[in-house]
């Protein structure tokens, strides 16, 4: 049978690991500049954990992991033969895959709390999962990179994250949009139209505005059975253009008979304040139509999307004020941002981005002409490898034209040779594989000059 892997995963060899660690690392670095600690979560949470947290759509989106031995006699067959299909899920299923990494933090902080210092800061690195349909920019296993604050309710952090989005496209190397908006301002929009007990409905709808266009949200809620004056009102927050303030401006009056709305664009307008103070490098655009479907979102919103390629959005998050009280924790807010690793990754590599990314750590090649040499070589390569340099002999005494393909294929920039004479003289020749210049010189000498060339210049 010819193997295969499941729809929507992938496979990574060395120079996608190369260039996945090198969108990591940048990521990282950026948390870390603003103070965020890492911390790990289990692949698996209790179902309990997951469900009830993401909306309807989402819910259907989770991974359950299937019982096993005497839990799965437990199955609820009744259930399945009345076609009741949720309620025989979850007699079959107690666990599940993450879907996201807010939900398991919010529990991580609910279980440690009394070790954690607040505001706690942390960021995490690691794979999630979905039963999306696959397709360009979205898969079924992909890996996010949150950072999060949590135990404040200032909105000094939601503009420090709009700061860690533009230091790190900056380093990228390419332009974004960082999009803001505010759940509350939606609420506002919600209750101004008569809505305000459809507003999850609403926000799934407008959410779809770049995938279905004015024309498809507009469907969907007379679908669902928004009145027609309603919709017109509806359609001039949609359609609402102009500058950051235009649009503020604008949302001041339409939400004037509206608390949680004004409220919302004061929140806004503090949060503008504190970046107009900030040399950002990227644009910062008010996205009114911007909703970010996950129920969870209490007030400020973010999205970050380019121009550059086509492709969804490369991040996104928001403020919640209670994500711990299904948990048992009270009145703790937060805030939090996600990376889309695997989007950045398919931009970098469609705008070829890539290019200065050492794609290989062997520095030193030692060839292996058997025997005697074979054994010298192998010797040596241990000092060069004590001063920290990157080394490898060829592991076979094989023909010379073999030996040196390896170290271009692996783009290993140096090739050293212990051949009879050097055996002798208690030397040994290094050869420069980008100019062709060879040196003739005894340990210490070569690896000095090495050492210079490869790591004092950076």
């Amino acid at each position: 049978m010819k193997p295969s892997i499941p729809k929507g995963t992938r496979d990574f060899g060395p120079i996608e690991v190369k260039k996945r660690e090198y969108i990591i690392n940048i990521i990282k670095d950026s948390f870390e500049k603003f103070g965020f600690q890492p911390i790990e979560t289990p692949v698996m949470e209790n179902l309990s954990t997951l469900t009830g947290k993401y909306g309807d759509e989402g819910e259907q989106l989770l991974y359950r992991v299937l019982n096993q031995g005497q839990k799965l006699k437990k199955a609820n067959i009744q259930a399945f033969e009345a076609g009741n299909l949720p309620h025989f899920a979850a007699s079959v299923a107690e666990k599940g895959l993450r879907y996201d990494l807010t939900i398991p933090f919010a529990r991580y902080v609910v279980m440690n709390r009394g070790t954690l210092t607040f505001p706690f800061k942390r960021y995490q690195i690691q794979p999630v999962w979905r039963g999306d349909r696959p397709q360009k920019g979205r898969y079924r296993e992909f890996y996010q990179c949150d950072a999060d604050v949590i135990g404040t309710t200032s909105l000094l952090n939601e503009a420090e994250l709009v700061q860690i989005y533009d230091n790190a496209f900056k380093k990228f190397g390419f332009e974004v949009s960082i999009k803001l908006n505010n759940r509350k301002i939606l609420a506002g929009i919600a209750e101004t139209i008569g809505m305000s007990d459809k507003l999850t409905m609403l926000t799934v709808a407008i959410d779809k505005l770049d995938k279905v266009g004015i024309e498809g949200v507009e469907a969907e809620l007379v679908r669902k059975g928004i009145g027609t004056e309603a919709l017109e009102s509806l359609k001039k927050v949609l359609e609402t253009t102009g500058s950051n303030s235009e649009k503020i401006d604008f949302l001041v009056d339409y939400l004037k008979d509206s608390s949680v709305g004004t409220k919302g664009v004061e929140e806004l307008k503090t949060l503008f304040n504190f970046l107009s103070i900030i040399k950002l490098h990227n644009k910062i655009e008010l996205d009114i139509t911007l909703a970010r479907g996950l129920n969870y979102y209490t007030g400020t919103i973010l999205e970050v999307k380019t121009d550059a390629v086509k492709m969804g959005s490369l991040g996104g998050g928001g403020r919640y004020d209670d994500l711990t009280g299904t948990f048992g924790l009270k009145n703790m807010s937060g805030v939090g941002i996600s990376f889309g690793l695997d989007r950045i990754y398919d931009v970098l590599n469609e705008l070829d981005l890539f290019n200065d990314i050492n794609m290989n750590s062997t520095k030193v090649l030692f060839i292996n002409f058997g025997g005697e040499y074979e054994t010298a070589a192998f010797k040596t390569l241990q000092h060069f490898r004590k001063e920290g340099i990157a080394a490898e002999i060829y592991p076979e005494s094989a023909k010379m034209k073999k030996q040196m393909k390896y170290a271009n294929a692996k783009n290993i920039p140096f090739v050293v040779f212990i051949g009879e004479e050097e055996l002798k003289n208690g030397t040994l020749t290094m050869k420069n594989m980008a100019t062709g210049k060879q040196m003739l010189g005894n340990l210490s000498t070569v690896a000095n000059l090495l050492w210079h060339l490869e790591y004092k210049k950076k």
